[in-house]
């Protein structure tokens, strides 16, 4: 099981953070998401990823573009 913390621009309410919990979700190995919301569009909300395999910056960036926001930062 890894941990990955997410950067994400441009989320503001609780329904982008369904968004982001919806797409991140449909990646297989992805066990669990949490959202801290900034609620500021211009500073990075942090996005903590509980995964149970691998999965790749891609696959986490293009779920997130997916939602409609910008992938500022991964850490592993």
């Amino acid at each position: 099981m890894a941990n990955i913390d997410l950067d994400v621009k441009g989320m503001t309410c609780g329904h982008c953070v369904m968004s982001v919990t919806e797409e991140l979700s449909e990646i297989g190995t992805v066990e669990s998401v949490n959202v801290d919301l900034s609620g500021n569009a211009d500073v990075a909300s942090k996005v903590h990823v509980s995964t149970t395999g691998d999965v790749s910056d891609d696959e986490l960036r293009d779920a997130i573009v997916e939602a409609g926001f910008e992938l500022a930062g991964i850490n592993r």
